[in-house]
């Protein structure tokens, strides 16, 4: 797989990604849900910290814009190597399914970084309110912006029995989180790096 189709397989995703995180801003309001299936629901959520909405002032005692600062920047480095290895594994010509993978990550990488870097100087507040592309009042400033999180499957909602010690009575719901496209491209990259691993890895193609 040369640079060209990897690029063109990274921008076809973030133009998917991007599409449907504007349309989901600007035409739900925090909160809303719209049911697909029983076990498929558009949720729309925003994210201000990392992975399942933690945030570093929840671990650590900083403020909350600091702690978001510095998850914004971490990023930018991140997708920075990310974006390296992915041109080191093109010009070793490694194997297409390791590109592919590589790839897969980059792009969703990139497109949340779109959401932390820009999202809060071109989007007003969802809050109680549909918010409006490159609004005059933007909800926050350059690298604190929210991701935007819509893909929710509730395959299992559900009470746990009563008669079970500690947790019976208690809701049991699976799936819980929400994601959006660019989640569901990093898990992929990384689910193909572990399951077919040695493939991955294997012998660089021959010229």
């Amino acid at each position: 797989m040369n640079l060209k189709k990897s690029m063109l397989l990274v921008a076809v995703i973030l133009l998917v990604d991007q599409l449907s995180k504007i349309y989901i801003k600007t035409h739900f309001v925090l909160g809303e849900s719209v049911t697909v299936f029983n076990w498929f629901k558009i949720l729309f959520i925003e994210n201000e910290g990392a992975a399942w909405g933690t945030k570093l002032s929840d671990i650590f005692p900083i403020s909350d814009e600091l702690g978001k600062l510095i998850l914004t920047v971490f990023r930018l480095f991140a997708i920075c190597g990310i974006g390296y290895w992915l041109y080191d594994t093109i010009q070793k010509k490694a194997s297409t399914t390791l590109i592919v993978a590589v790839s897969l990550i980059f792009a969703g990488a990139l497109g949340n970084i779109i959401d932390s870097v820009f999202y809060g100087v071109i989007f007003d507040d969802s809050f109680n309110q549909v918010a409006t592309l490159f609004s005059k009042d933007p909800y926050g400033t350059i690298f604190h912006g929210k991701v935007v999180d819509m893909l929710y499957f509730p395959m299992i909602d559900t009470t746990w029995p009563s008669w079970i010690p500690v947790i019976g009575g208690n809701n049991f719901r699976f799936f819980e989180p929400v994601f959006n496209f660019a989640d569901t491209t990093i898990s992929t990259g990384v689910g193909i790096l572990i399951v077919f691993n040695k493939k991955a890895f294997g012998k660089p193609e021959e010229a």
